[in-house]
């Protein structure tokens, strides 16, 4: 009775597996429409070269050889492309070729969600640069397309003009290290689904446009490495979701709005290697999550440290202030930001005495105060300098002098002289 009974659990399973394995040969086998493969292979062989033909792939695109870097959803008992990626990403896969070019027929992939462009267009000396098509083209894939990106395209030196602004649902836009050039256009302002917007390492020049203050969903904005100018506008306040802004490495001057103030999930603000000026706004107190300010080599931004309340930025780890033309005295307040990791005050114009309450500091381990007009006498304890090491570094300041205080004469910081005993 008991082998009658194991036969039988056996024959069952064999039967649910059977039922299964129909059941998912039944959705890999399914077929993709004609016409949508057509555009497909004809979208591919834009990129790649006319010799390419899908010979290889069984039983279609979607099916158990599918092609790297392209994804597809099973939606009415077709299989259609979701996510597609040309170019570079993958160990295998399909390289462009020299003559890459865009296919009208990618317009019609309608199921679009995913779409990304890397290491495609590789010459900028090609007889003819490569065109980002237009908006005309782009509104095809409006209702799908969450994400575009073109990585890594020195052949892509165009303008984009206003081509992407019809992709309202776009979540994710990444142009980074390509040759595009141009003024941002306003149209991006269209794009009140961003979550991402990331224009990195391009050559855009212009003001940042005040339309992408409506962007109310936007987390992340990196704008760095171009050629933007102009004061930054005031709509920026408006980004009320905003963790990352990097706006380093451009152009971008005037002071910096008051409205700044109100980006209070920011986290990371780096605008160094800029033209701002007229001094720290007394808004950034009011902005609670700020981890990271860099301000650097902005030499005319004349920043005074006394204006701010330093005790209000709780979670600050990361302040840089270096060739900023800071003037004035260090606060005390500065002390009281307990999660501080690195001050960079280097090479500006400080004054009076370094504050002895900086040994209170429990995160610090940077500490850069070199090249100012600091007085007085250095008296931290042993124990701090042997921590800090070569990473507090305070010489080209004349007048400063440290005391050994029955303190080895090795931790006496590089650049600065003992201080007279007599």
């Amino acid at each position: 009775m008991e082998n009658k009974t194991t036969l039988f659990a056996f024959f069952a399973l064999l039967l649910i597996h059977g039922f299964c394995i129909s059941k998912g040969d039944d959705d890999i086998l399914a077929p993709m429409e004609m016409e949508e493969k057509e555009a497909l292979y004809l979208t591919i062989q834009g990129f790649i070269g006319k010799w390419w033909n899908g010979s290889d792939l069984y039983p279609d695109p979607c099916g158990w050889t599918p092609i790297q870097g392209m994804s597809c959803d099973f939606l009415d008992g077709f299989w259609h492309v979701s996510v597609l990626s040309i170019g570079q990403v993958y160990d295998n896969s399909l390289n462009c070729s020299p003559n890459a070019e865009f296919d009208s027929h990618l317009f019609q992939l309608k199921h679009l969600r995913r779409l990304s462009f890397s290491n495609c267009f590789l010459s900028s000396h090609r007889t003819a640069s490569v065109r980002i098509p237009s908006m005309s083209d782009w509104s095809k894939l409006a209702n799908g397309l969450e994400y575009l990106e073109f990585r890594l395209n020195p052949g892509l030196t165009r303008t984009i003009h206003n081509a992407f602004g019809c992709l309202i649902n776009l979540e994710s836009l990444v142009l980074v290290e390509n040759g595009l050039t141009g003024e941002l256009p306003f149209e991006l302002g269209n794009l009140v689904q961003l979550k991402r917007l990331v224009l990195a390492g391009n050559r855009f020049f212009g003001q940042i446009p005040a339309s992408l203050g409506g962007l109310t969903e936007l987390l992340i904005f990196d704008a760095s490495r171009n050629f933007l100018s102009g004061p930054l506008p005031i709509t920026l306040g408006g980004l009320i979701s905003l963790i990352k802004l990097d706006l380093s490495n451009n152009q971008v001057g005037g002071k910096f709005p008051g409205e700044i103030g109100n980006l209070k999930n920011l986290t990371l603000a780096d605008l160094s290697c800029n033209n701002f000026s007229g001094g720290l706004p007394e808004s950034i107190q009011e902005m609670p999550s700020l981890q990271e300010l860099l301000l650097s080599k902005n030499p005319n931004l004349g920043a005074d440290l006394m204006v701010i309340s330093w005790k209000n930025l709780q979670n600050l780890e990361v302040l840089d202030l270096s060739y900023t033309g800071t003037t004035g005295n260090v606060p005390e307040s500065v002390s009281e930001l307990k999660q501080l990791r690195f001050l960079g005050l280097n090479n500006n114009h400080l004054s009076g005495s370094i504050p002895q309450s900086f040994q209170s500091l429990p995160s610090i381990s940077s500490l850069y105060l070199d090249g100012n007009d600091f007085s007085g006498k250095l008296e931290f304890p042993e124990w701090f300098y042997e921590k800090m090491g070569s990473r507090f570094r305070v010489s080209d300041n004349p007048n400063l002098c440290c005391t050994l205080q029955n303190m080895s004469s090795r931790h006496v910081p590089v650049g600065i002289r003992t201080c007279d005993q007599h």
